[in-house]
């Protein structure tokens, strides 16, 4: 998708969360890196809408994030950063077809649909289960597959990989690697998007810089360091 900022801000009352922003993104694989508070959450949540511009206007191939709300939901999907938040039937199964039956599937049809995500990310055995009895990657896993059962043409995720073990980590790693849509991922795990070829760094607010994955993780170091 072709995301384009057009001199957008972000301000909660006196405080300004985004300080005015152009740019276009169209990378298959963008990273968001910066510290806590530096305008990386609401960068996110002004792409998908759920935040509303103060000034300016954001657009996803055209459609304008607040005229054009619920066609940008439907064009997108979030990851949470604790994907538990977003699980809200108690069978892992039921809460996938949530999706394919909200755009009008039926029967087998849902079936399918719910078949498929669960095989490709490799999940088919966690369909009976509770969300409450899986593990932390098994959770991440789940969740993405309740976002790419809908077919969206962008995702974003919030810290994806936050206090997954190694061996959970690198499945969803993979996962995310393997996704045919285009992905924002926002980090603090600097591996995750070392390769990337978009990445932005955030500061204060601002973008301090916008580029390959190495060169942004250097500068995202030099401002850590001050």
């Amino acid at each position: 998708m072709h995301i384009i900022f057009d001199k957008v801000a972000l301000r909660y009352g006196e405080r300004t969360a985004l300080q005015p922003l152009s740019l276009e993104l169209s990378d298959q694989r963008i990273g968001v890196i910066g510290l806590n508070g530096s305008g990386k959450t609401s960068f996110a949540r002004l792409v998908n809408g759920l935040a509303k511009p103060t000034t300016g206007r954001v657009t996803l191939d055209g459609l304008d994030t607040v005229e054009d709300a619920q066609a940008v939901l439907r064009a997108t999907g979030f990851i949470f950063q604790n994907p538990a938040n977003q699980i809200i039937l108690p069978i892992v199964r039921d809460d996938i077809a949530m999706g394919p039956k909200s755009r009008g599937l039926k029967g087998r049809a849902v079936d399918e649909a719910v078949d498929a995500v669960l095989s490709r990310f490799g999940i088919a055995d966690l369909a009976a289960r509770r969300p409450h009895e899986l593990s932390g990657g098994q959770l991440q896993l789940v969740a993405l597959a309740a976002v790419v059962v809908n077919d969206p043409g962008l995702i974003l995720f919030d810290e994806p990989t936050n206090q997954l073990d190694l061996k959970n980590r690198a499945s969803v790693k993979a996962a995310i690697e393997a996704l045919s849509q285009q992905a924002i991922v926002i980090s603090h795990d600097l591996d995750l998007v070392a390769d990337y070829p978009r990445v932005l760094v955030f500061h204060e607010g601002r973008v301090a810089f916008d580029g390959k994955g190495a060169a942004a993780i250097t500068r995202y170091r030099e401002i850590a360091a001050c």
